[in-house]
């Protein structure tokens, strides 16, 4: 199994969660950040104090997949997360050693 965690424009997160969940992905964690991405515009740009610059609003996507679904599932981040010809993000793919339920679960709950 894969841990795929990708840093994107907030302004962008609808798309790939649609586009993810229409492609039959279903176990999606968000969060909400600010980082250093390359800002669209100025608007989108907050000053600090505590990083001592500018930052962005982003988002950091995590799922778990496994290894035959990596290749389809950066797809459709990198594509539904792109901005204009610069680079619009990250994508990291990270081994999975173990996977651990929290609890009991029916089969159909396990996958």
């Amino acid at each position: 199994m894969k841990l795929i965690k990708s840093f994107i424009h907030h302004v962008r997160a609808p798309d790939v969660i649609q586009a993810l969940s229409a492609a039959g992905f279903r176990r999606i964690s968000l969060l909400e950040s600010k980082g250093t991405l390359r800002a669209v515009s100025e608007t989108e740009m907050d000053f600090t104090l505590e990083a001592g610059g500018f930052l962005i609003a982003e988002t950091q996507l995590e799922l778990v997949c496994d290894d035959h679904e990596v290749e389809a599932v950066t797809a459709i981040i990198r594509t539904h997360a792109r901005i204009g010809p610069q680079i619009s993000g990250w994508v990291y793919v990270s081994t999975v050693d173990q996977v651990l339920p929290i609890g009991e679960a029916s089969p159909e709950e396990a996958r």
